[in-house]
């Protein structure tokens, strides 16, 4: 709920709505300013987010504008403000919103396209895994290394890939699929051993490739074409659950089987019998997808098979239940400007990012030069001994001596005792460097390298209006869901007796129609519907119906029960609202008939039939009321003429 509440309010945040006209103050809550260039720019940053054109209007947008500052004064005044959960919160936030100030668009621009480029095959490749840790010293890692190589030569002089994969690879699966990992693309495994796939002609066997779990030898077995999207239809039978009757999933669908054999229509069974309920008021249509996108690989591999001359697979079970699958459209793969935003996102958590760190990084070297105080450099040299390596090493008690300037950035001052805090607590990553003057010169490099950065970080406010704009509403609106869920939400939920009350004012905006507890038989013959009417005469079950006109290889009638309101699509057209059983009619290429057990008569519904519409409409009408009292425990001043000045800035 705060996702949406805010992902409302920070729409369109980075639309640049600058005006050109200076500020003056709109209106004071307490004497507090409030100026016209954040109401103008909010106002036309949620101009076309507004639904309701009374909302459009100037004068009455400055309502709703105060009534926000309201509620953002009074979250101050009861210290919501304060809060840890609310700290932590925005210090969140401004972390993410930072990452689209502190990356390195060219670079950024770059990968998106080679990982874009890369999305057009898929890989099929085998690996074979020498493991060494990341911060290995050099001799352990030479080793593996060497072990690589040597592998790579019996490889080459025509030993079997995959024997090699088990006898040699430290990656536990070798055992199973003697290293071959399948088809996979771009974003998929790690960078460097994307890019050693990727660049590896097919049938060929890589030099040692080093990521972050050792070394690899990748030998590329296949390539294919990126299959794309693909947009089916479903009829899903739910697995039964434990105790149920296990083949019961598995006949139902096996007799939906029989009746698409037998000419029936496709979305008609999945509206009828599916029990996907998303998909089957579609006709069993779901969203399209592309490889990796769904969490069954059964589903995917079965809907990716069909064609257009077989379009409706077997049935199928899959981790959710039995399926029957139908082919309605294949897509060719986004463009690289449909995909950019997702492709985006994708770097930023890859390995890629670390280029575009870098590449910014060498940039804020350059805006912000640093000079290294030798002395105290020297000192930090000295200080710091072999027990680092053992990390039983420890900043000495006494920091004095190295509590002057390291270096500056801009006003900033960095000292030497930063910077063997900083030591200190490397000593867990492993870095197994020696000697140990040699250890400090690449630490500080990282050091200052970490301090540019966040030096860089901490000042977005003051390099990037925009974002000290967007912080800013992000800042208020937290503190609003917050006074929100305090005053009105909570209270909404909690307060059952004023709950109560309002429904009683608002009954007859929540009617049942007429309803029945019905059972509804279908078939596309005739001669079975009027079967199944004279044995439902007679009183027989939907079991005994269906036993009596079903048989092993052919489905004549299928039945679904339960309560409808009057106009369901679920039931035929002309049901009468009235116990007893119709006559056959037919909709379509269906003929059916109806049973009605009971009718529940129209009428209000009850609280709990109708609570969560009720919810809402209570939310809405305290808060009106609440905005109404803080008026009256703030003191709101108007300046008019400006507002009407601002009034012209915006219809210009």
């Amino acid at each position: 709920m705060k996702k949406v509440f805010l992902g409302f309010l920070m729409a369109f945040s980075f639309c640049s709505n600058a005006q050109n006209n200076p500020k003056e103050v709109l209106f004071t809550i307490d004497s507090k300013p409030y100026y016209t260039d954040e109401f103008a720019r909010v106002y036309k940053k949620n101009l076309d987010l507004v639904k309701d054109e009374s909302q459009k209007d100037l004068n009455q947008y400055l309502e709703l504008f105060i009534g926000y500052k309201l509620k953002v004064n009074k979250a101050n005044k009861l210290g919501l403000q304060d809060k840890t959960q609310y700290q932590n919160e925005l210090k969140s936030y401004r972390t993410q919103l930072a990452k689209n100030f502190t990356t390195d668009s060219k670079v950024t621009k770059e990968l998106v396209e080679e990982g874009y480029e890369r999305l057009q095959k898929e890989i099929n490749a085998s690996h074979i895994l020498f493991m060494v840790d990341e911060n290995a010293a050099p001799e352990d890692t030479l080793i593996a290394y060497n072990k690589a190589m040597d592998v790579r030569q019996k490889a080459l002089a025509g030993e079997d890939f995959g024997v090699l994969a088990k006898e040699y690879s430290q990656d536990p699966s070798a055992k199973e699929n003697q290293g071959n990992l399948g088809f996979f693309t771009a974003f998929r495994m790690v960078y460097a051993f994307e890019s050693a796939a990727y660049n590896t002609p097919v049938g060929k066997i890589s030099m040692p490739v080093r990521t972050r779990f050792g070394y690899h030898l990748i030998k590329v077995n296949d390539v294919r074409p990126n299959r794309g999207e693909i947009s089916v239809a479903h009829i899903m039978i739910l697995n039964p659950k434990e105790g149920e009757d296990a083949d019961k999933a598995k006949n139902t669908i096996q007799d939906i089987y029989k009746k698409l054999n037998q000419g029936e229509e496709f979305a008609e069974l999945a509206k009828q019998f599916s029990e996907d309920k998303a998909s089957a008021p579609k006709g069993g249509v779901i969203n399209r997808f592309g490889s990796g996108q769904l969490s069954s690989q059964e589903f995917e591999d079965v809907a990716f098979s069909l064609t257009k001359e077989k379009q409706v697979s077997e049935p199928f079970q899959s981790q959710f239940g039995w399926h029957i699958v139908k082919l309605i459209e294949r897509y060719p793969i986004k463009t690289l400007e449909e995909s950019k935003k997702e492709l985006e996102n994708k770097v930023s958590k890859d390995d890629r990012s670390r280029l575009i760190t870098n590449s910014l990084t060498e940039k804020l070297r350059k805006k912000y030069p640093i000079k290294k105080d030798k002395k105290t450099y020297e000192k930090a040299v000295k200080a710091v001994t072999n027990d680092f390596y053992e990390a039983k090493w420890s900043v000495p008690t006494d920091t004095k001596p190295y509590d002057s300037k390291l270096f500056t950035i801009e006003s900033k001052t960095i000292s030497g005792t930063d910077f063997l805090n900083f030591i200190n607590k490397q000593q867990k990553s492993g870095i197994a460097i020696k000697p140990t003057d040699k250890l400090v010169e690449v630490l500080y490099s990282k050091f200052s390298d970490e301090q540019l950065n966040q030096y860089y970080n901490d000042n977005l406010e003051k390099e990037f209006p925009e974002f000290s704009a967007v912080m800013d509403e992000y800042r208020d609106g937290l503190l609003l869901f917050d006074l929100m869920e305090k005053e009105i939400w909570d209270r909404s939920k909690n307060d059952s007796v004023g709950l109560k009350a309002f429904y009683e004012t608002q009954k007859d905006k929540h009617l049942w129609k007429t309803r029945i507890d019905a059972e509804v038989f279908s078939s596309t013959k005739e001669a079975m519907v009027k079967k199944a009417l004279a044995m439902l005469k007679k009183g027989d079950t939907p079991e005994q119906i269906k036993d009596k006109l079903n048989n092993k290889d052919v489905v004549n009638i299928m039945s679904y029960e339960g309560v409808y309101e009057e106009g369901a699509d679920a039931l035929p057209a002309d049901t009468k609202m009235e116990v007893g059983i119709s006559d056959v009619s037919k909709k379509g290429e269906y003929y059916y008939v109806t049973r009605v057990k009971k009718v529940l008569p129209a009428g209000y519904k009850t609280l709990e039939e109708c609570k969560g519409k009720v919810v809402n409409d209570y939310q809405q009408y305290l808060e009106q009321n609440w905005v109404n009292e803080l008026k009256k425990e703030f003191t709101v001043k108007v300046n008019q003429d400006v507002f009407e000045k601002v009034k012209k800035q915006i219809k210009n």
